[in-house]
């Protein structure tokens, strides 16, 4: 068949022989006006072509996707067992209304303190204001939504002046603000708790947005991202370049930048992001939030922009764990075609409130493949990971297993494949029309690589797909839960030179990815949860990545550790109190 490598079927590997390769992203890194003479030059049709093929050559592309048999059906999508259920959890239907879930999830929150409501003295350490603090305040006639949505609109004013510019959202209109706030006032002193669609009718929301606005949501606007999802820093040259709320010289990461950056700048509690390539949990890390990617299918993507993906899902990032878990319960509930396919799991919620949630954390398995966990660029990101595994083990007596997770760069060049191909797919059309030079040049230089896999390389990713999940759930046949950095590098700086017209550096990426790639190859939940800062006070966030359709038990995880790491919590330097503000 001309093919010089055979890969042995995935169940007959050698585990024994299997070594950790560190992973080399060969690309150039550049920015501005480089970058434009890069992306002209990449897009000729003879220097273009073999610019691709050398970097597909150099990263080992063509060695895998070409000249390897992968003896493995292809698997076009992700591909789930029955799973047994998890423990200690609240069961929900997902055909109820999305009010109904999130009644189920705040009864499986612990009990609710007010003694950090306006009216009381919230300590010392810093923490942000809860989507309870809010209703709590609005029940106690305190505040009115009206009057927070009031301090939101300054704020965001504020930030429309700020030199460097920090543009947050792309959209958003301050009467239809002012509007769903007045209407969220009236339904608070009215003892009402649902949106009131004669007031607002809804005509083409995406599903979740629509099933959070049955919720009573109010939506600020569009948040600003990476150009169509596809980069990891949140650089966009369009709207200008979201700039994380802990260094405004720093990227927030991405692509979900202004999502996450809104939530740390305490502007609002939750957002929404999709994650195909960490999206979601990137710019969570990089900004001090928590994000969760659910399982794929767990969450309806229809009416997003990739809602024919098969890497790319929809799910909260949120300041707090129990935000999170009130958003995730909302916009939960899995398409009518998912639910025939991929037969999921009755989705639930942890037990927060019970006695016996703590025993059901001890029981937990951790597994850590160590060499993959220590690859890293900043040692303080490893060494502030391996402190939180510690305490919460420590405190919990949560058990440490050694995993050994084989063809990780085999992964890496699957998941960019396939993920490539499905975001061709949708630019395509588009950029026939002549579109395609309206995208900036990072964007033009991806689909340069996107365009260049061919259908037979395609295939191969969807056979190395397989095998990287049946590597995964022979681990979870040991453990409960993977645990890795989130990032191997705090948020990175912004070059000057990129503002203007973009930048592309696939080291960086590469770093920002090295944990990620998993849950979106083979759609598993996973989330990122803040453990504490570098030396020059940037988040680090710890990664748990957990068995399909086992959210509650990685939520339930991700309460203990934020819990252990509260204390540490430090205030951003751009911070908006919009619930004290005057």
């Amino acid at each position: 068949m001309g093919k010089h490598r055979v890969m042995v079927p995935v169940d007959e590997i050698d585990l024994s022989a299997v070594k950790y390769e560190q992973e080399v992203v060969q690309a150039p890194s550049l920015s501005g006006i480089r970058l434009k003479l890069f992306t002209r030059i990449l897009e000729s049709p003879f220097f273009g072509s073999l610019i691709v093929s050398h970097v597909k050559k150099q990263n080992k592309m063509i060695e895998l996707l070409q000249n390897t048999e992968i003896p493995e059906l292809p698997m076009f999508k992700p591909e789930f067992p029955l799973q047994e259920p998890e423990r200690g959890v609240y069961i929900v239907d997902e055909l109820e209304t999305p009010e109904e879930r999130v009644a189920s999830a705040l009864k499986c929150l612990p009990d609710y303190n007010p003694a950090h409501s306006l009216d009381e003295n919230p300590g010392t350490c810093f923490r942000y204001w809860t989507i309870r603090d809010y209703a709590h305040a609005y029940r106690s006639k305190l505040v009115t939504p009206l009057m927070v949505a009031e301090n939101i609109v300054l704020a965001l004013k504020d930030f429309e002046g700020k030199t460097p510019p920090c543009p947050l959202l792309v959209s958003f209109d301050v009467d239809d603000i002012r509007n769903q706030a007045a209407a969220s006032t009236q339904r608070f002193s009215e003892g009402a708790t649902t949106w009131m669609h004669d007031v607002r009718p809804v005509k083409s929301d995406a599903v979740s947005v629509s099933r959070l606005r049955s919720c009573g949501v109010i939506f600020l606007g569009k948040a600003n991202m990476h150009e169509l999802g596809m980069g990891t820093t949140g650089n966009n040259p369009n709207y200008g370049t979201t700039r994380n709320p802990h260094d405004p010289e720093r990227y927030t990461g991405g692509s979900s930048s202004g999502p996450a950056a809104i939530v740390a700048s305490g502007l609002c509690s939750a957002a929404l992001g999709t994650d195909g390539g960490g999206s979601i949990r990137i710019p969570s890390s990089l900004c001090g939030v928590v994000g969760m990617k659910t399982t794929y299918g767990r969450t309806d993507m229809k009416g997003s922009l990739c809602e024919a993906g098969t890497v790319e899902i929809i799910g909260p990032i949120a300041s707090s764990l129990e935000d999170l878990m009130l958003v995730y319960a909302a916009i939960l509930g899995s398409s009518p075609v998912d639910r025939f396919g991929l037969h999921p799991s009755p989705p639930c919620f942890p037990k927060l409130s019970a006695k016996k949630s703590t025993d059901v954390v001890g029981s937990v398995r951790l597994g850590r493949y160590t060499p993959w966990f220590n690859d890293v660029k900043q040692t303080e990101v490893l060494d502030k990971c391996r402190d939180a595994l510690s305490l919460l083990c420590k405190t919990h007596g949560c058990e440490m297993v050694e995993i050994l997770i084989p063809e990780l760069l085999e992964m890496r060049t699957a998941h960019l494949a396939t993920i490539g191909a499905d975001m061709h797919s949708i630019l395509s059309p588009h950029i026939s029309n002549g579109k395609g030079a309206k995208l900036t040049c990072e964007s033009r230089t991806s689909d340069a690589l996107f365009r260049s896999f061919t259908g037979s390389e395609y295939v191969s990713a969807q056979r190395i797909r397989r095998r990287i999940m049946y590597h995964h759930l022979e681990i979870f046949k040991n453990v409960d839960v993977i645990v890795t950095p989130t990032t191997g590098a705090t948020a990175p700086m912004i070059p000057r030179s990129a503002l203007k017209c973009g930048e592309s550096d696939m080291k960086t990426t590469g770093f920002l990815m090295r944990f990620i790639i998993a849950p979106n190859l083979i759609g598993l939940p996973a989330i990122s949860v803040p453990i504490g800062y570098d030396k020059q006070g940037l988040p680090i966030g710890l990664q748990l990545i957990g068995r399909p359709w086992g959210e509650a038990t990685i939520l339930r995880l991700a309460f203990a550790i934020e819990e252990l790491s509260a204390a540490s919590l430090k205030k951003p330097t751009s911070f908006y109190d919009v619930l004290k503000a005057n």
